[in-house]
């Protein structure tokens, strides 16, 4: 290989699987999800700890190629935190580039600036009770494309109401769809959409139907 020859790219793969999408606009579609190993985060709610160390090395083709067994018209990428991953952004190129409708799902603390513009960016907004909110990373809001979603996981009231704060402060509507969701066994959906509707929030209340339809585990 020449010095001037750019490196294959590999990731660190956690698991590779094909289900009903649990979250965002896309809920019940189904689909392709490629969850990548490695976060540096650790949130107090994390449901995917296994995805911190677990995984296989593939290229990008070994990606691609587990993906199309599957035949999927959307695909999600996922973790974890994708994006620690210098390869994530070639991988979201190359499913774009084989016709798939492509959604990523990041916990916001690293630049999304570089993420293809086809991808719809799934975009945490970590609150005091995630215990990561000094985390985030204001400056990706600017990034933001109205085929983008905002995300905001509830542990209790005074997230609600942080949350409440950071929605109508930053106008966050005008850039992109708003989800609120429960933290589960933090706080009752039912709960949060009584405050919803009390306030009249201009947001999606998100409950992760994987979870409804089969609990929690890997390939969910």
């Amino acid at each position: 290989m020449g010095a001037t020859e750019a490196r294959p790219a590999h990731l660190r793969v956690n698991e590779i699987f094909y289900s009903l999408q649990g979250e965002t606009s896309r809920v019940g579609l189904p689909t392709a999800f490629v969850r990548l190993t490695g976060c540096p985060l650790r949130c107090g709610y994390c449901d995917t700890a296994y995805a911190f160390h677990d995984g296989a090395t593939l290229s990008i083709p070994e990606v691609l190629a587990a993906v199309a067994r599957y035949a999927p018209r959307y695909v999600t990428v996922t973790g974890g935190e994708p994006l620690a991953q210098r390869g994530c952004l070639e991988l979201l190129r190359a499913l774009c580039d084989a016709g798939y409708s492509v959604s990523l799902e990041t916990s916001g603390a690293l630049a999304i600036s570089a993420v293809d513009p086809r991808v719809s960016r799934i975009v945490d907004v970590k609150t005091p009770g995630s215990g990561e909110v000094d985390k985030n990373r204001w400056a990706n809001l600017a990034h933001l494309l109205p085929s983008d979603e905002i995300k905001f996981v509830l542990c209790g009231e005074e997230d609600y109401v942080w949350a409440k704060g950071v929605l109508l402060e930053r106008r966050l509507v005008e850039r992109a769809p708003v989800l609120f969701s429960a933290a589960a066994g933090q706080l009752e959906p039912a709960v949060l959409a009584d405050w919803i509707l009390r306030d009249a929030l201009p947001v999606r209340l998100q409950i992760q139907l994987h979870k409804e339809l089969w609990g929690e585990g890997r390939g969910r």
